[in-house]
């Protein structure tokens, strides 16, 4: 039988505790209706008895204490609410017992946002993470020693798991179902939680407002001036141009600054403009294509594809009301 720990966290997102309780235990019941012996032991384990959440609101009880637990397979680590920061504050205590059972063989998973706790742990450093693209700038200014993978759900490295943003870490529950169960049984709890079981990516789902969290005024005013004239082909020498700096020394600050090439950040201006187009418009692929600044269809596609991992005609038809015809 595999134990698993679900952490009942201050500050954390309750139905990020509810839903793997409500996975795993879903999984013991498939199992016992088609004659087999439940697999999972399933514990709710905090640092008190009670944990109160969104000021008092709910009201979590705990099946066990840290210091109950002896062994685990498996830790989940829930989403976090609030402020990072101090979020973290109020959960320093689980980070050397989560490293203690890690070290004893236990695999550790995080939901969402929980990343940022198991980042705290040092046991993702030089390894690869994955967490809510929302919060993307904010981890790798937090953990500089852990390689954020955009745009994934989930992402494995020696035992550590992580999620995507938000209600994708049914993704990873149902990633771990099948690792423990079989495809199979994965398969079922798919088809009873409706979920998509092989989506792989988050790149749909993210909203590009562009990176000004930073105190360079010259990074900042190139910024300004590709969102005001993205339908026009900017170059990088016009913009390094544009704010008096040569050219290598433009790329190098605007890198540091925004986390994307100068290239990268045209790129991504460009879709996020032609998204919200196919979103709320009735234009075909050809009018947005030409109306965000790409004359080269097959560019256009790949440029799109890459950042949203949907074509321009797949992203219109799931997001627009109605159904595109190709161009």
């Amino acid at each position: 039988m595999k134990h698993i720990t679900i952490l009942v966290l201050e500050s954390c997102v309750l139905e990020a505790v509810a839903d793997p309780r409500y996975m795993f235990t879903a999984v013991n019941q498939f199992l016992e209706a088609n004659n087999q012996s439940p697999l999972f032991q399933i514990h709710m384990v905090g640092m008190t008895p009670e944990v109160n959440l969104q000021n008092g609101l709910f009201s979590v009880h705990t099946d066990k204490l840290l210091d109950d637990i002896q062994d685990t397979d498996l830790i989940i680590i829930p989403a976090l609410f609030g402020d990072m920061t101090s979020a973290l504050e109020q959960n320093r205590r689980v980070i050397p017992w989560i490293v203690q059972h890690y070290d004893r063989g236990a695999e550790v998973a995080s939901l969402c946002v929980g990343a940022f706790l198991l980042a705290s742990t040092g046991l993702l450093d030089g390894k690869r993470c994955s967490t809510h693209w929302a919060y993307a700038r904010e981890f790798r200014q937090m953990f500089p020693k852990v390689e954020l993978v955009d745009g994934s759900i989930i992402t494995e490295e020696k035992r550590l798991y992580s999620s995507g943003g938000a209600l994708s870490y049914w993704n990873l529950l149902l990633y771990l179902v099948e690792k423990y169960t079989g495809r199979e049984m994965a398969i079922l709890a798919s088809k009873y939680f409706a979920i998509d079981i092989d989506r792989d990516n988050q790149m749909a789902f993210t909203l590009f407002n562009g990176q000004k969290d930073h105190e360079d005024l010259e990074i900042k005013k190139a910024q300004e001036y590709i969102e005001k004239n993205y339908t026009e082909k900017i170059s990088v020498d016009e913009l390094a141009d544009l704010v008096a700096l040569g050219r290598r020394s433009f790329e190098r600050r605007f890198k540091k600054a925004t986390n994307n090439s100068v290239m990268e950040y045209i790129q991504r201006v460009k879709v996020e403009a032609a998204k919200r187009s196919f979103e709320s418009t009735q234009k075909n692929i050809s009018e947005v294509m030409f109306d965000v600044g790409y004359t080269d269809t097959k560019a256009f596609r790949e440029v799109f594809k890459k950042i949203t991992g949907l074509t321009p005609l797949e992203y219109r038809n799931k997001y627009h009301k109605r159904p595109a015809m190709a161009a």
